[in-house]
């Protein structure tokens, strides 16, 4: 291959501190043997092009508001991305496949993105029969880690590698590829999903075997459900104690009361980083998708016989805010407007 073929198909290689070249951008048409005589710029080490650094094949079931950005991007670094979703969406540069199994036919790595474990096991019994030998089923959706670990064990049966890896970041991670993976499974099945959070996302963590990425995943979010209720609690006191919003985020922000919830995706409007609640609370994270995580968290902690009071309160309030109030189809932070206009008694 001339030397200008094979340096054009290179789109950008990032040496971290580490000094460890990690491709942002895959490689195409460069044979997987093919070693790079560049030096790296820090310590002269040569750059070796694994296999993940070539162009994939990935079929991408569940292209709603979080798994057709993620399949964009990874059309975006070049990769050859089938897309399959009930509703029939499409994503530009994809091909749109009549089924989930032909989606997953002939892929390197299928990823699904659904909306519980009953559909992903539904799927799963679907598509691992058409699925090649050594390829990876990657499952970036939200569900119970009994289901995930069934999947992952049918999985391995028929020869494939398995990862469970939700993700937090919501819509706007998905569109930026500023996701946070936690996954599950093997070391072998973590190491060829990769390179392909590092184009979806800003980080993975490989958490553990089969399922630990959803248990990682449920504990994260049962924290996020607490600290978001304690978070509009605070500025509901505020607002009756007589302090201004402003100063009252100046010190929180800044202090022992700081999360992610004050700080990154502020409920009151007009304070902090820009935030669903400047948008009239329209959804980012949904306050149905909120109940469902701390259900599963609920779930988790009496399979396992955990005690978690202010989880279990967490999906109390959300169940009343959004089966008997008004928080169907609202960001989980409309719980800042729910105080505002409750007292003691009621």
């Amino acid at each position: 291959m001339p030397l200008g073929d094979f340096l054009e198909g290179i789109r950008a290689a990032i040496i971290d501190k580490d000094r460890k070249p990690k491709w942002r951008h895959r490689i195409k048409d460069v044979p997987a043997e093919a070693v790079a005589t560049m030096l790296a710029p820090l310590d002269g080490d040569r750059l070796t092009f694994n296999e993940e650094d070539r162009v994939m094949k990935i079929g991408f079931i569940g292209l709603g508001n979080m798994g057709a950005p993620m399949a964009a991007n990874l059309v975006k670094a070049g990769h050859e991305v089938t897309g399959f979703d009930t509703a029939g969406v499409a994503v530009e540069g994809a091909r749109q496949a009549a089924s989930a199994t032909e989606a997953a036919r002939d892929a390197d790595v299928v990823i699904t993105m659904l909306p519980n474990g009953a559909i992903l096991r539904a799927v799963a019994t679907e598509i691992i029969p058409a699925m090649r030998k050594g390829a990876a089923f990657v499952d970036c959706s939200t569900v119970d880690v009994d289901s995930a670990r069934a999947v992952a064990a049918d999985a391995e049966a028929a020869g494939l590698l398995a990862v469970d890896a939700p993700v937090s970041g919501g819509t706007g991670g998905a569109q930026a590829g500023t996701l946070t993976f936690m996954a599950g499974g093997s070391d072998a099945a973590f190491a060829k999903a990769q390179p392909l959070f590092e184009i979806m996302g800003q980080k993975a963590v490989h958490c553990g075997g089969a399922g630990a990425g959803q248990a990682a995943k449920i504990c994260n979010n049962m924290i996020l459900g607490v600290t978001m209720i304690a978070t509009c609690e605070a500025f509901a006191l505020a607002d009756k104690l007589g302090l201004d919003r402003q100063k009252m985020f100046d010190v929180v922000s800044t202090s022992s009361g700081y999360s992610w919830s004050m700080n990154a995706y502020c409920p009151a409007p007009g304070i902090g980083p820009k935030s669903p609640a400047d948008n009239g609370y329209k959804p980012g994270f949904a306050a149905d998708l909120m109940l469902k995580d701390l259900r599963l968290a609920q779930q988790a902690a009496e399979s396992a016989d955990a005690d978690t009071p202010m989880g279990a309160l967490a999906q109390a309030l959300y169940e009343q805010f959004v089966e008997r109030e008004d928080g169907k189809g609202r960001d989980f932070s409309a719980m800042l407007p729910r105080f505002e206009k409750r007292g003691r008694g009621n």
